[in-house]
């Protein structure tokens, strides 16, 4: 038995389904930290997480398993234990689980119990829930074992405490939205501890996975709910943190010696955050050598470009400005001075050839229609084919810039300004765009690659947005005022509020009715949209799963 223990907790990011690059990344932080008596890794560790229908594929489970005792095998050589999260096959029945690799062999294993099956979360679709857990004995000492969503509940803490269990180890990979940090320390990890009188170190993975992205943010509570040590959100860090068996009252209990507590981003930086790292994983996973855009003038496109600069380096973001008959002058000095301050890369490239020959080619055809929204929208999908056609030649992904609110009530033009391989802005209203623009232009990010001061002119944040695809248009002709046309939209999607409710807050009927009806209208653009970072409680695609054909309305 020990009285002493040096715990390392390894906050890393995941590329899923390389298991050859995530254990190495495991030996890696086992060279780092020999002074370690255990390193815990993050739920999955070795697979990658969420794996989706990748674990399925029988090939990959035994890779894994083979991986595995290949790690087991390191820990021959008297070093470091290491706490693995990986997939594991029992009567023939998949888990999400952990094993304790010890001594040259897989010491102990240890299966999820709840299994979540909301938002973002699909695991019973895969897993077969565990047993409840039993703690393991590591050097003497009672470790209790709760992965992720066994936090979430007071059941498994519970039953590891009557076990004995001295120490909570819990491994995550739990993904950001807005506000989950607060819940997750105060609203589940104090309760558990405090309930149960043991102290509980929390560890969560960081990096970005397709729709998903996780912050880190992972930290250690003590009994009372004293938050001990707090790592830094959305960057990998090495946590070594020193535990001691020490006399309280009659019995010993574990306490660990406090550590660095870090400032976690405020609002809205942890939303500009989630971007940069959604989108510079998606962009290095993918192996993309950089990102081109359409830069417009208006703000989703120059704080989109902000977002870019961020993640990647101003060398790796290329802006083109696709300027019509209808592009201000106003909006041309925009656009450059929004590539000047971020030092990108600026061309302009006039589509009115290409509308001059999309005119001419279909005269005949719309000879007895008058003009409207049809030779708007072929503007856009005009400059769509451009970009995609440099996305083509060149090699960068093309980023879309629509936002939340515009998706939402269909906005956009599908094959046109929709055209993309990621969008930043998916999940974030217009009002949360000019939030995060006003905040971007006066602070930099902790985590940004761009520079430090203003990245747009003013006037992008202030001036009324518009599409520009006919004389003196502005959003405001088609739409309510974003702060109006949000606020129905929140109660609409994230609180899947009705009519007669929305309307009781003082909302016009008409106009909450006409808003609802878009949404579903444009439920079949957003099937034929790009991925996007998830930042609220209901995304479109991964949380808020609607069928295009349906004939339910509220009102």
């Amino acid at each position: 038995m020990t009285d002493r223990l040096i715990i390392t907790l390894a906050q890393l990011n995941q590329r899923v389904g390389d298991l050859a690059a995530n254990a190495a990344a495991i030996r890696r932080v086992r060279a780092e930290a020999r002074d370690s008596d255990l390193i815990v890794f993050p739920e999955m560790q070795l697979i990658g997480y969420p794996p989706e229908d990748l674990i399925q594929k029988p090939a990959l489970i035994a890779r894994a398993a083979q991986e595995l005792e290949h790690l087991a095998h390191d820990t021959a050589d008297g070093g470091p234990a290491l706490l693995v999260g990986s997939v594991f096959v029992r009567d023939g029945a998949l888990h999400n689980g952990v094993a304790l690799l010890e001594g040259g062999r897989i010491a102990a294993v240890r299966f999820k119990y709840e299994l979540p099956n909301y938002g973002t979360f699909d695991e019973k679709r895969y897993f077969l829930p565990g047993p409840l857990p039993e703690p393991v004995l590591f050097k003497g000492v009672m470790l209790g074992l709760p992965i992720c969503e066994d936090i979430w509940h007071p059941d498994v803490c519970r039953h590891l405490a009557g076990l004995g269990a001295e120490i909570f180890l819990c491994v995550n990979g739990s993904p950001y939205e807005i506000d989950k940090d607060v819940l997750r320390i105060d609203g589940v990890a104090k309760r558990r501890a405090i309930d149960t009188g043991i102290p509980l170190a929390y560890l969560n993975r960081v990096g970005g996975q397709d729709e998903v992205v996780f912050d880190g943010a992972s930290f250690v509570v003590g009994p009372e709910g004293a938050v001990w040590i707090q790592a830094p959100d959305w960057e990998e860090a090495i946590i070594r943190t020193e535990w001691n068996r020490v006399q309280v009252g009659s019995s010993h209990r574990w306490r660990c010696a406090p550590g660095e507590v870090h400032e976690l981003a405020e609002h809205p930086e942890d939303i500009y955050c989630a971007m940069v790292v959604a989108l510079r994983d998606y962009v290095e996973k993918n192996r993309f050598p950089g990102v081109v855009l359409g830069l417009s003038g208006g703000i989703d496109s120059a704080i989109t470009a902000a977002i870019a600069v961020d993640a990647l380096g101003a060398d790796r973001v290329w802006c083109v400005m696709l300027p019509s008959r209808y592009t201000s002058m106003e909006s041309l000095e925009d656009a450059a001075g929004c590539a000047a301050l971020l030092g990108t890369r600026l061309d302009t490239i006039p589509i009115e050839p290409a509308v001059a020959g999309f005119t001419a080619m279909l005269t005949a055809t719309f000879a007895d229609r008058a003009a409207d929204i049809t030779e708007e929208n072929l503007q856009s999908r005009i400059r769509g084919t451009t970009l995609m056609a440099l996305s083509n030649k060149f090699g960068p992904m093309l980023i879309t810039t629509g936002n939340k609110s515009e998706m939402s009530v269909g906005y956009a033009t599908i094959y046109g300004d929709m055209n993309g391989g990621y969008n930043p802005l998916k999940d974030a209203y217009k009002t949360t765009v000019f939030a995060i623009s006003a905040w971007r232009n006066t602070k930099r990010p902790k985590i940004g690659l761009g520079p430090d001061g203003a990245v747009m002119p003013e006037r992008i944040i202030t001036k009324p947005p518009s599409a520009e695809l006919r004389p003196d248009q502005k959003d405001s002709d088609s739409l309510p005022d974003y702060a109006e046309l949000d606020a129905i939209l929140n109660a609409l999607i994230e609180q899947e509020r009705s009519v007669d409710q929305i309307v009781t807050e003082g909302y016009d009927r008409a106009s909450v009715e006409r808003i609802e009806r878009l949404l579903h209208l444009a439920e079949y653009k957003r099937r034929q949209a790009p991925p996007g970072v998830k930042l609220g409680s209901r995304n479109f695609g991964r949380d808020r799963r609607y069928p295009i054909t349906h004939g339910f309305r509220t009102a």
